[in-house]
Protein backbone atom coordinates (compact mmCIF):
# COMPACT_ATOMS: atom_id res chain seq x y z
CA UNK A 1 0.00 0.00 0.00
CA UNK A 2 2.65 2.52 0.94
CA UNK A 3 4.14 1.97 -2.41
CA UNK A 4 1.08 2.58 -4.71
CA UNK A 5 0.74 5.68 -2.33
CA UNK A 6 4.42 6.56 -3.57
CA UNK A 7 3.49 5.86 -6.96
CA UNK A 8 0.79 7.80 -7.23
CA UNK A 9 2.55 10.84 -5.79
CA UNK A 10 5.35 10.47 -7.99
CA UNK A 11 2.31 10.12 -11.48
CA UNK A 12 0.61 13.77 -9.93
CA UNK A 13 4.03 15.48 -9.93
CA UNK A 14 5.22 14.42 -13.50
CA UNK A 15 1.71 15.57 -14.44
CA UNK A 16 1.94 19.52 -13.18
CA UNK A 17 6.03 18.97 -14.60
CA UNK A 18 4.53 18.56 -17.86
CA UNK A 19 1.36 21.38 -17.68
CA UNK A 20 3.98 23.97 -16.57
CA UNK A 21 6.47 23.22 -19.77
CA UNK A 22 3.80 23.42 -21.75
CA UNK A 23 2.21 27.00 -20.98
CA UNK A 24 5.85 27.96 -21.02
CA UNK A 25 6.27 26.87 -24.60
CA UNK A 26 2.51 28.93 -25.20
CA UNK A 27 3.60 32.43 -23.58
CA UNK A 28 7.43 31.72 -25.25
CA UNK A 29 5.85 30.92 -28.65
CA UNK A 30 3.05 34.32 -28.04
CA UNK A 31 6.03 36.62 -26.96
CA UNK A 32 8.28 35.86 -29.99
CA UNK A 33 4.96 36.98 -32.76
CA UNK A 34 4.74 39.55 -30.79
CA UNK A 35 8.46 40.64 -31.05
CA UNK A 36 9.34 39.69 -34.54
CA UNK A 37 5.99 39.31 -36.23
CA UNK A 38 6.10 42.76 -37.64
CA UNK A 39 9.10 42.95 -38.99
CA UNK A 40 8.75 39.36 -40.92
CA UNK A 41 6.76 39.14 -43.84
CA UNK A 42 5.86 36.86 -46.65
CA UNK A 43 8.50 36.63 -49.62
CA UNK A 44 11.43 36.88 -46.67
CA UNK A 45 15.03 35.57 -47.65
CA UNK A 46 16.52 34.40 -44.84
CA UNK A 47 20.50 34.47 -46.33
CA UNK A 48 19.52 37.52 -47.40
CA UNK A 49 17.12 39.85 -44.84
CA UNK A 50 17.16 42.66 -47.34
CA UNK A 51 15.10 40.75 -50.30
CA UNK A 52 11.83 41.14 -49.46
CA UNK A 53 8.31 41.71 -51.25
CA UNK A 54 7.69 45.29 -51.77
CA UNK A 55 6.27 47.88 -54.10
CA UNK A 56 8.73 48.70 -56.99
CA UNK A 57 10.51 46.03 -59.09
CA UNK A 58 13.67 45.86 -61.08
CA UNK A 59 13.61 45.90 -64.72
CA UNK A 60 14.02 42.63 -66.14
CA UNK A 61 13.07 40.49 -62.81
CA UNK A 62 9.54 41.33 -62.94
CA UNK A 63 8.12 38.27 -61.50
CA UNK A 64 10.62 38.69 -57.79
CA UNK A 65 9.13 41.89 -56.78
CA UNK A 66 12.41 43.13 -55.55
CA UNK A 67 13.12 46.55 -54.21
CA UNK A 68 16.62 47.86 -54.52
CA UNK A 69 17.55 51.10 -53.03
CA UNK A 70 20.53 51.54 -55.72
CA UNK A 71 19.99 54.85 -57.51
CA UNK A 72 21.60 53.13 -60.61
CA UNK A 73 18.80 50.81 -61.01
CA UNK A 74 16.33 53.62 -61.28
CA UNK A 75 18.73 55.37 -63.71
CA UNK A 76 18.88 52.00 -66.04
CA UNK A 77 14.91 51.65 -65.23
CA UNK A 78 14.89 55.59 -67.00
CA UNK A 79 17.48 55.64 -69.81
CA UNK A 80 17.43 52.07 -70.83
CA UNK A 81 14.01 52.15 -72.72
CA UNK A 82 15.56 55.36 -75.03
CA UNK A 83 19.06 53.31 -75.96
CA UNK A 84 18.67 51.94 -79.21
CA UNK A 85 20.36 49.84 -81.33
CA UNK A 86 22.55 50.97 -84.37
CA UNK A 87 22.85 49.32 -87.77
CA UNK A 88 24.66 50.94 -90.61
CA UNK A 89 25.01 48.90 -93.80
CA UNK A 90 26.92 49.74 -96.77
CA UNK A 91 25.16 47.98 -99.33
CA UNK A 92 27.42 45.53 -101.61
CA UNK A 93 29.01 47.74 -104.41
CA UNK A 94 31.08 46.74 -107.64
CA UNK A 95 34.20 45.70 -105.53
CA UNK A 96 32.54 44.12 -102.52
CA UNK A 97 30.50 40.96 -102.72
CA UNK A 98 28.80 41.51 -99.22
CA UNK A 99 27.66 44.31 -97.68
CA UNK A 100 29.98 45.68 -94.34
CA UNK A 101 27.84 46.90 -91.28
CA UNK A 102 29.05 49.12 -88.55
CA UNK A 103 27.17 48.82 -85.07
CA UNK A 104 26.38 51.15 -82.09
CA UNK A 105 24.04 52.88 -79.77
CA UNK A 106 21.47 56.23 -80.43
CA UNK A 107 19.73 58.04 -77.80
CA UNK A 108 16.23 58.99 -78.71
CA UNK A 109 15.58 62.83 -77.02
CA UNK A 110 12.68 63.50 -79.12
CA UNK A 111 10.13 61.09 -78.66
CA UNK A 112 6.80 62.82 -80.77
CA UNK A 113 9.68 63.33 -83.44
CA UNK A 114 11.39 60.28 -83.47
CA UNK A 115 14.96 62.13 -83.31
CA UNK A 116 18.06 60.21 -81.99
CA UNK A 117 21.20 61.68 -81.71
CA UNK A 118 24.67 58.83 -82.62
CA UNK A 119 27.88 59.12 -83.60
CA UNK A 120 28.86 60.43 -87.02
CA UNK A 121 31.88 57.27 -86.88
CA UNK A 122 28.50 54.74 -86.69
CA UNK A 123 26.72 55.95 -89.73
CA UNK A 124 29.32 57.19 -92.11
CA UNK A 125 29.32 56.08 -95.48
CA UNK A 126 25.71 53.79 -94.67
CA UNK A 127 23.78 53.57 -97.59
CA UNK A 128 21.10 51.80 -94.66
CA UNK A 129 20.66 52.80 -91.27
CA UNK A 130 18.48 50.20 -89.10
CA UNK A 131 17.36 51.10 -85.53
CA UNK A 132 16.27 48.50 -82.94
CA UNK A 133 14.27 49.69 -79.71
CA UNK A 134 14.52 48.25 -76.57
CA UNK A 135 10.52 46.51 -77.25
CA UNK A 136 12.64 44.41 -80.15
CA UNK A 137 11.32 46.58 -83.20
CA UNK A 138 13.42 47.05 -85.75
CA UNK A 139 13.06 50.13 -88.16
CA UNK A 140 14.57 51.90 -90.75
CA UNK A 141 16.16 55.35 -89.77
CA UNK A 142 16.11 58.44 -91.70
CA UNK A 143 19.50 60.39 -92.06
CA UNK A 144 19.11 63.99 -90.65
CA UNK A 145 22.56 65.24 -90.85
CA UNK A 146 25.91 64.38 -89.91
CA UNK A 147 28.88 66.61 -88.61
CA UNK A 148 32.08 64.87 -89.12
CA UNK A 149 33.72 68.03 -86.84
CA UNK A 150 32.21 66.77 -83.21
CA UNK A 151 31.33 63.29 -84.60
CA UNK A 152 27.85 63.41 -84.07
CA UNK A 153 25.01 62.62 -86.12
CA UNK A 154 20.71 62.88 -86.50
CA UNK A 155 18.53 60.32 -87.01
CA UNK A 156 14.36 60.36 -87.64
CA UNK A 157 12.15 57.60 -86.97
CA UNK A 158 8.52 56.96 -87.32
CA UNK A 159 7.28 54.53 -84.64
CA UNK A 160 4.19 54.82 -81.91
CA UNK A 161 5.01 54.64 -78.41
CA UNK A 162 8.29 55.77 -78.13
CA UNK A 163 10.91 56.87 -74.76
CA UNK A 164 13.21 60.05 -74.76
CA UNK A 165 15.92 60.87 -72.64
CA UNK A 166 15.94 64.23 -70.39
CA UNK A 167 19.31 66.41 -70.97
CA UNK A 168 21.29 68.10 -68.61
CA UNK A 169 23.80 70.51 -67.96
CA UNK A 170 27.34 69.53 -69.00
CA UNK A 171 28.64 72.12 -67.75
CA UNK A 172 27.25 71.82 -64.26
CA UNK A 173 29.27 68.27 -63.56
CA UNK A 174 32.27 67.73 -61.10
CA UNK A 175 35.40 65.78 -61.52
CA UNK A 176 34.18 62.70 -58.85
CA UNK A 177 30.36 62.49 -59.08
CA UNK A 178 28.34 59.35 -60.12
CA UNK A 179 28.60 58.29 -64.26
CA UNK A 180 26.57 55.59 -65.54
CA UNK A 181 27.23 54.47 -69.34
CA UNK A 182 24.37 52.85 -71.13
CA UNK A 183 24.85 51.46 -74.65
CA UNK A 184 25.33 48.51 -76.76
CA UNK A 185 28.88 46.93 -76.57
CA UNK A 186 29.55 44.23 -78.93
CA UNK A 187 26.22 44.45 -81.06
CA UNK A 188 22.68 44.01 -79.75
CA UNK A 189 23.90 40.43 -78.55
CA UNK A 190 24.33 42.80 -75.23
CA UNK A 191 22.30 45.75 -75.89
CA UNK A 192 21.51 48.35 -72.94
CA UNK A 193 24.72 46.82 -71.13
CA UNK A 194 25.36 49.36 -68.03
CA UNK A 195 28.45 49.95 -66.65
CA UNK A 196 29.02 52.73 -63.28
CA UNK A 197 31.90 55.16 -62.74
CA UNK A 198 32.64 58.27 -62.03
CA UNK A 199 33.71 61.52 -63.65
CA UNK A 200 37.57 61.37 -64.27
CA UNK A 201 37.99 64.64 -66.05
CA UNK A 202 36.68 67.81 -67.61
CA UNK A 203 37.34 69.22 -71.10
CA UNK A 204 39.82 66.65 -71.61
CA UNK A 205 41.12 67.52 -75.19
CA UNK A 206 41.58 64.75 -78.15
CA UNK A 207 42.56 66.06 -81.37
CA UNK A 208 41.66 63.78 -84.57
CA UNK A 209 43.86 63.02 -87.56
CA UNK A 210 41.93 65.53 -89.32
CA UNK A 211 43.39 68.10 -86.83
CA UNK A 212 39.70 68.49 -85.37
CA UNK A 213 39.92 69.31 -81.80
CA UNK A 214 37.28 67.93 -79.45
CA UNK A 215 37.23 68.91 -75.32
CA UNK A 216 35.57 65.65 -73.82
CA UNK A 217 34.13 64.28 -70.45
CA UNK A 218 36.57 61.63 -69.41
CA UNK A 219 35.08 58.66 -67.47
CA UNK A 220 36.02 55.40 -65.78
CA UNK A 221 32.30 54.03 -66.76
CA UNK A 222 33.60 51.00 -69.16
CA UNK A 223 33.31 51.85 -72.63
CA UNK A 224 33.04 49.61 -75.01
CA UNK A 225 33.16 49.53 -79.03
CA UNK A 226 29.36 49.38 -79.82
CA UNK A 227 28.86 51.64 -76.90
CA UNK A 228 29.60 54.50 -79.13
CA UNK A 229 26.71 56.80 -79.73
CA UNK A 230 25.49 55.51 -75.80
CA UNK A 231 24.39 57.70 -73.17
CA UNK A 232 26.59 58.84 -70.07
CA UNK A 233 24.36 59.96 -67.26
CA UNK A 234 24.67 61.30 -64.21
CA UNK A 235 23.07 60.42 -60.77
CA UNK A 236 19.67 62.20 -61.41
CA UNK A 237 19.51 60.18 -64.28
CA UNK A 238 19.83 63.58 -67.26
CA UNK A 239 22.12 62.59 -69.76
CA UNK A 240 25.58 64.92 -69.58
CA UNK A 241 27.07 63.48 -72.67
CA UNK A 242 27.17 61.11 -75.66
CA UNK A 243 29.77 58.41 -75.27
CA UNK A 244 32.13 58.57 -78.37
CA UNK A 245 35.56 57.25 -77.96
CA UNK A 246 38.08 54.55 -75.58
CA UNK A 247 41.56 54.51 -75.29
CA UNK A 248 42.39 51.82 -76.46
CA UNK A 249 46.56 51.47 -75.81
CA UNK A 250 47.64 48.07 -73.89
CA UNK A 251 48.61 49.52 -69.76
CA UNK A 252 45.76 51.78 -70.10
CA UNK A 253 42.53 50.90 -68.63
CA UNK A 254 39.01 52.94 -67.49
CA UNK A 255 40.20 55.56 -69.75
CA UNK A 256 36.57 56.28 -71.91
CA UNK A 257 35.14 59.60 -73.43
CA UNK A 258 32.26 61.18 -73.87
CA UNK A 259 30.89 64.46 -76.04
CA UNK A 260 29.36 66.79 -73.41
CA UNK A 261 25.89 67.42 -73.46
CA UNK A 262 25.89 70.76 -73.89
CA UNK A 263 27.58 70.65 -77.15
CA UNK A 264 25.74 68.22 -78.16
CA UNK A 265 22.13 70.21 -78.19
CA UNK A 266 24.21 72.90 -80.48
CA UNK A 267 25.17 70.54 -82.92
CA UNK A 268 21.70 68.64 -82.76
CA UNK A 269 19.75 72.16 -83.02
CA UNK A 270 21.37 73.35 -85.91
CA UNK A 271 20.98 69.50 -88.24
CA UNK A 272 17.85 69.44 -87.48
CA UNK A 273 16.91 73.19 -88.83
CA UNK A 274 19.45 73.17 -91.08
CA UNK A 275 20.29 70.04 -92.10
CA UNK A 276 24.00 70.75 -91.90
CA UNK A 277 26.40 72.48 -89.18
CA UNK A 278 27.52 75.91 -90.85
CA UNK A 279 31.05 76.93 -89.21
CA UNK A 280 33.29 79.98 -90.32
CA UNK A 281 35.99 78.58 -91.98
CA UNK A 282 40.17 79.52 -91.92
CA UNK A 283 41.25 76.13 -93.76
CA UNK A 284 44.14 74.45 -92.08
CA UNK A 285 44.88 71.42 -90.87
CA UNK A 286 46.48 71.37 -86.81
CA UNK A 287 49.47 69.55 -87.28
CA UNK A 288 50.01 69.63 -83.36
CA UNK A 289 50.75 72.04 -80.06
CA UNK A 290 53.99 73.55 -78.96
CA UNK A 291 54.74 72.39 -75.97
CA UNK A 292 57.92 73.48 -73.64
CA UNK A 293 60.26 70.78 -74.39
CA UNK A 294 59.57 71.47 -77.99
CA UNK A 295 59.96 75.23 -77.86
CA UNK A 296 63.33 74.45 -75.84
CA UNK A 297 64.82 71.68 -78.77
CA UNK A 298 63.73 73.60 -81.70
CA UNK A 299 64.81 77.01 -80.10
CA UNK A 300 61.53 78.90 -80.67
CA UNK A 301 61.00 82.02 -79.23
CA UNK A 302 57.65 81.23 -78.07
CA UNK A 303 56.59 78.43 -76.06
CA UNK A 304 53.36 77.82 -77.02
CA UNK A 305 50.97 77.95 -80.03
CA UNK A 306 49.75 75.58 -82.89
CA UNK A 307 51.48 74.16 -85.88
CA UNK A 308 49.44 74.53 -89.04
CA UNK A 309 49.34 72.58 -92.24
CA UNK A 310 47.22 74.75 -95.22
CA UNK A 311 45.03 73.75 -97.61
CA UNK A 312 45.03 74.48 -100.70
CA UNK A 313 42.35 77.43 -102.09
CA UNK A 314 41.51 78.01 -98.43
CA UNK A 315 41.12 81.34 -96.77
CA UNK A 316 44.69 80.53 -94.80
CA UNK A 317 46.26 80.11 -98.16
CA UNK A 318 44.69 83.48 -99.90
CA UNK A 319 45.95 85.44 -97.42
CA UNK A 320 49.59 84.30 -97.34
CA UNK A 321 49.93 81.99 -94.25
CA UNK A 322 52.23 78.69 -95.24
CA UNK A 323 52.62 75.03 -93.62
CA UNK A 324 54.53 74.99 -90.60
CA UNK A 325 53.65 78.48 -89.35
CA UNK A 326 52.75 78.42 -85.69
CA UNK A 327 49.88 80.36 -85.22
CA UNK A 328 50.45 82.22 -81.40
CA UNK A 329 47.32 84.33 -81.42
CA UNK A 330 44.03 85.67 -82.83
CA UNK A 331 42.82 89.22 -82.50
CA UNK A 332 45.84 89.66 -80.35
CA UNK A 333 44.21 86.72 -78.16
CA UNK A 334 46.76 84.21 -77.46
CA UNK A 335 46.44 80.69 -78.95
CA UNK A 336 47.87 77.96 -76.59
CA UNK A 337 45.77 74.87 -78.09
CA UNK A 338 43.76 73.81 -81.11
CA UNK A 339 40.63 73.89 -78.65
CA UNK A 340 41.84 77.55 -78.05
CA UNK A 341 41.77 78.28 -81.83
CA UNK A 342 38.82 76.43 -82.34
CA UNK A 343 36.63 78.42 -79.89
CA UNK A 344 38.04 81.40 -81.26
CA UNK A 345 36.90 80.64 -84.70
CA UNK A 346 33.17 79.58 -83.10
CA UNK A 347 32.62 83.22 -82.59
CA UNK A 348 32.80 84.73 -85.23
CA UNK A 349 30.65 84.36 -88.43
CA UNK A 350 31.13 83.81 -91.95
CA UNK A 351 32.90 86.93 -93.59
CA UNK A 352 34.57 88.84 -90.84
CA UNK A 353 38.03 89.42 -91.43
CA UNK A 354 40.22 87.82 -88.17
CA UNK A 355 43.93 89.08 -87.50
CA UNK A 356 46.16 85.98 -86.96
CA UNK A 357 49.35 86.31 -85.74
CA UNK A 358 51.79 83.09 -86.26
CA UNK A 359 55.77 82.56 -86.00
CA UNK A 360 57.29 81.76 -89.05
CA UNK A 361 60.68 80.35 -89.66
CA UNK A 362 62.81 82.41 -91.95
CA UNK A 363 66.78 81.40 -92.99
CA UNK A 364 69.85 84.11 -92.81
CA UNK A 365 72.59 81.75 -94.30
CA UNK A 366 72.98 78.54 -92.28
CA UNK A 367 71.29 80.01 -89.53
CA UNK A 368 67.56 79.64 -88.71
CA UNK A 369 65.51 82.25 -87.14
CA UNK A 370 61.76 82.81 -86.19
CA UNK A 371 60.09 86.06 -87.08
CA UNK A 372 56.06 87.18 -86.03
CA UNK A 373 54.08 87.90 -89.33
CA UNK A 374 50.49 88.94 -88.77
CA UNK A 375 48.02 87.96 -91.39
CA UNK A 376 43.93 89.60 -91.94
CA UNK A 377 42.29 86.37 -92.99
CA UNK A 378 38.28 86.40 -94.25
CA UNK A 379 36.80 83.68 -92.73
CA UNK A 380 34.84 81.49 -95.28
CA UNK A 381 31.49 79.23 -95.30
CA UNK A 382 32.63 75.58 -94.01
CA UNK A 383 29.74 73.00 -93.95
CA UNK A 384 29.41 69.77 -92.76
CA UNK A 385 26.17 67.57 -93.48
CA UNK A 386 24.89 64.52 -94.66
Amino acid sequence: MTENKSSLRLGKNWFFYLLGIVVLIAIGSGLFRLWFGPQMKPGVNLANPDLMERPGLITGIPESGIENSNPVVSIAQAISPAVVGITGVEEPGLLSRTGEEMTGSGVIFDASNGYIVTNNHVVQGSTRILVTLADGRELTAQLVGRDPHTDLAVLQIQAPNLVAVNFGDSDRIAVGETAVAIGNPLGMRFARSVTVGVISGLNRQLVTDEGYAYKLIQTDAAINPGNSGGALANAKGEIIGINTVKIAIPGFEGMGFAIPINQVKTVINSLIQQKEVIRPALGVRLKGEVTTEAAAYYQLPVDYGVVIEVHAGSPAEKAGLKDEDIIIAVDNQIIRSAADLQALMAQHPVGDTIQVKVIRRQKAGRKQTYGEITFPVILERLTTSG
